[in-house]
């Protein structure tokens, strides 16, 4: 957004909030910010309401010598009426006006929707009231309390103290990784959590803490903070300022849902700084592969803009510092939900960096709107950006795959990286909130196997979104074993895809192969796959027709001449 950062800030001081409340007496108030405040620590919040602010009948002017009837009175019987007044000829009954009631509700730890108090699992995921997946990550029980594990909530400040690095862990997965990135959260209370927050990256460490991996069999790289001079080649000088400027604000946004504290401009410098250190390592060889557990995310930030939760593109400056390292091409694969429409501005018109995107698009009405099959690149550099758009939600591990064997795969093969990006957003999993997708772990799993294959197994993931903790969690676990040398649970064969899938597929191939000679007979083949489905889909659509339109009695009668003609019978007769 640029400038327009600051411009658009909001300090947090509780005013704003109170502006529907004018009528409402003090201490309900204050309660109610009381309880606000706790929103964040105890992911509880209490929504007090009056059911008769609105509607409180009037009453009757009492005499001169009484006091007037107040509402907590009347609550309390305090209130002792006139024995002598005992004419109620113009009585009519009304109902006492209710005491205020706290409509008491807990936001799940895993998915952050919000519940009722009565109940104690999540009604989108079903996670406990008190799980403890932010302390154990996907190994802890969704059902219930796991009192019977041991707490494995790793001191972060341990997981960055880098020691000396022998022989043994030269070639093995470095981890990006530092504590201040959990200092970027948004400190303006609302009625519900933001997806994007702190617990994204204490989920992922406690689970791999659990399993032995981290710290265990990957290794640590000393953070550092991205400079000006890098953090230019990507971004303009006023999008770099705009987000350097939050840090004299407690609470700011880029957008409706950009947030920033005075903390966010340090982690989005320290996300950058480890995705270039990670990308120089691993070019040089003094890594295997890496992973990036950074926040905030950076996909949607684009040249001069912050959006989409992101602030700084970490993929971008990933790559340029592979490059710098001596990488002549790159190959950024955006797996999120979510195009990045960042990614692709910074590179439209780079023929040194392929950008392959899988997201939901269903015509330009899902966020952020843009990632059509024909945005090709611009420029000289057509063919050099691929987009693979979905056309409706609900995408799982076999539209992925199909996706992968046919277009990913035959393009970046052709185009020979010597480097491979992987932009992970894991919001495409199952059970996210937000992208409402079906993708499992052992899919994402198969697919970092794939792409394992290019570039000499060079290769750098970066975490960018992912909401469900548990989804995030067990992903980015999959994800960081492959990357240790374990195969995925199941190799995919043939995968088959969904129909929407196939149709999505055909058309990236149909655009696609003028600028890569070696999808034109992988379109052949995917175009004959369609033409069956179209003709199998088409029959099922005309056995939904010829439902029967008429009594079945009518057959028999004077009436079958019309019975045969509405349900089809003459026709298929005429054929």
């Amino acid at each position: 957004m640029g400038t327009g950062a600051i411009g658009g800030s909001r300090f947090t001081n509780g005013e704003a909030e109170n502006s529907v409340h004018k009528q409402a007496e003090q201490a309900p108030i204050e309660r109610f910010v009381g309880r606000s405040q706790d929103l964040l620590s105890d992911g509880s919040n209490a929504v007090t309401v009056d059911p008769g602010e609105q509607s409180r009948p009037p009453v009757a002017p009492a005499k001169s010598h009484q006091k007037d009837l107040t509402f907590q009175d009347m609550y309390l019987n305090q209130y002792a009426f006139d024995d002598e007044d005992d004419d109620d000829s113009d009585w009519e009954p009304f109902q006492l006006p209710v005491s205020r009631v706290e409509v008491i509700k807990w936001f799940c730890k895993n998915c952050t929707m919000a519940n009722l108090d009565g109940v104690v699992l999540c009604d989108i995921c079903g996670e406990h009231k008190d799980s403890k997946i932010v302390n154990f990550g996907f190994f802890a029980s969704s059902l219930a309390d796991d009192d019977d594990l041991n707490g494995v909530q790793p001191k972060i400040k341990g997981l960055t103290d880098c020691g000396s690095q022998d022989s043994e862990t030269i070639s093995s997965t470095a981890i990006g990784f530092d504590e201040r990135m959990l200092l970027h959260a948004e400190v303006e209370k609302k009625p519900s959590l933001h997806p994007e927050r702190p617990d994204r990256l204490r989920a992922i460490a406690a689970s791999l803490a659990r399993a032995g991996i981290f710290p265990g069999r990957c290794f640590p790289i000393p953070a550092r903070e991205i400079t000006r001079e890098e953090l230019v080649m990507v971004h303009s000088l006023e999008q770099i300022n705009s987000v350097e400027v939050t840090s004299q604000a407690f609470s700011s946004y880029f957008t409706a849902d950009t947030y920033a504290n005075e903390h966010s401009a340090l982690a989005a410098r320290l996300a950058a700084g480890l995705c270039a250190d990670l990308a120089s390592a691993i070019v040089s060889g003094h890594a295997k592969n890496g992973f990036a557990l950074v926040r905030p995310p950076g996909h949607h930030a684009g040249v001069a803009h912050a959006m989409g939760f992101c602030l700084h593109n970490n993929a971008a400056v990933a790559a340029l510092a592979a490059q710098a390292a001596g990488a002549r091409k790159v190959l950024i694969l955006d797996w999120d939900v979510h195009h990045g429409n960042g990614t692709q501005e910074i590179f439209n018109r780079n023929k040194s960096v392929l950008y392959i995107s899988l997201h939901r698009h269903e015509r330009g009405l899902f966020y952020p709107g843009t990632g059509a099959a024909d945005e090709v690149g611009s420029r000289g550099a057509e063919g050099f950006c691929v987009n693979i758009p979905w056309s409706r939600g609900g995408v799982g591990d076999n539209d992925y795959i199909f996706a992968f064997q046919n277009v990913v795969l035959p393009i970046a093969s052709e185009f020979a990286p010597d480097f491979t990006i992987i932009s992970a957003g894991f919001d495409a999993a199952r059970g996210d909130p937000l992208g409402c997708c079906d993708v499992t772990p052992s899919g994402y799993a198969q697919m970092t196997h794939m792409l394992n294959t290019l570039s000499g197994g060079k290769m750098l993931v970066i975490l960018e979104g992912g909401y469900n903790l548990r989804s995030i969690s067990s992903s980015a676990t999959a994800v960081i074993k492959v990357l240790l040398g374990d195969n995925p649970e199941c190799e995919p064969e043939n995968s088959v895809p969904s129909a929407a899938g196939l149709q999505t597929v055909m058309n990236v191939l149909k655009i696609q192969k003028n600028y890569w000679p070696s999808l034109g007979p992988i379109f052949t083949d995917v175009q004959s796959q369609w033409r069956i489905e179209y003709r199998r889909l088409k029959r099922k659509r005309v056995k939904k027709q010829r439902r029967v339109l008429a009594p079945m009695w009518w057959q028999w009668g004077r009436k079958s001449l019309l019975f045969h003609f509405l349900n089809g019978h003459l026709s298929v007769k005429s054929k």
